[in-house]
């Protein structure tokens, strides 16, 4: 049985794109909540994660591409499989909810769902991440290439994405990086 969230471990990382809550359960990471988004918490279960807030650090200065923290994540086989998938996007790299949609096994998804169906089915499991950045499924974008929705908002989307592309090309983090969080709230 899970623990209701109030009584969560939990914490809160500064980050460039705004105050980040982090939730855990007994076998790690459960949920990072972007602001106005986290349940009440109680202030009695706040306790430090180093390990999550130290690697969030590293990979917010450019100095991390992939993250190594244990997450405990619930949900369906189809969840768990596209959570999997968006775990293998490398940094810098994007996708289609298309191509999502063709990476899982087919047996994954409700019998009779027609292909383009598939593609809804993934798009709802990638909508439903419960730890965003942590698993990165701001690298799934529509087909034409535009940003579609994220949970943080298009420009958290963006600057996470901008960060990485210049992660990827080895470049440093840009110099206003640290000042973008004022525009994001």
């Amino acid at each position: 049985m899970t623990e209701p969230a109030a009584n969560q471990p939990w914490t809160v990382y500064e980050s460039p794109i705004g105050p980040l809550t982090l939730r855990a359960g007994e076998r790690g990471i459960r949920a990072l909540d972007f602001p106005g988004r986290s349940p009440r918490l109680a202030e009695a279960a706040k306790r430090p994660m180093p390990a999550a807030t130290a690697q969030l650090e590293e990979y917010f200065a450019g100095q991390r591409r992939a993250f190594e923290v244990d997450l405990e994540l619930e949900g369906t086989p189809l969840q768990q499989a596209v959570w999997e998938q968006l775990r293998q996007i490398e940094i810098g790299a994007t996708i289609n909810y298309g191509e999502l949609a063709e990476r899982i096994d087919p047996s994954l998804y409700p019998p009779g769902l027609e292909p383009y169906e598939r593609v809804r089915a993934a798009a709802g499991a990638v909508g439903s991440t419960p730890t965003p950045i942590l698993v990165p499924c701001h690298r799934v974008i529509g087909a034409d290439g535009s940003l579609t929705g994220y949970l943080g908002g298009l420009q958290r989307k963006q600057a996470l994405l901008d960060l990485e592309r210049r992660v990827a090309a080895g470049e440093p983090p840009e110099p206003a990086w640290a000042f973008r969080q004022t525009a994001l709230l």
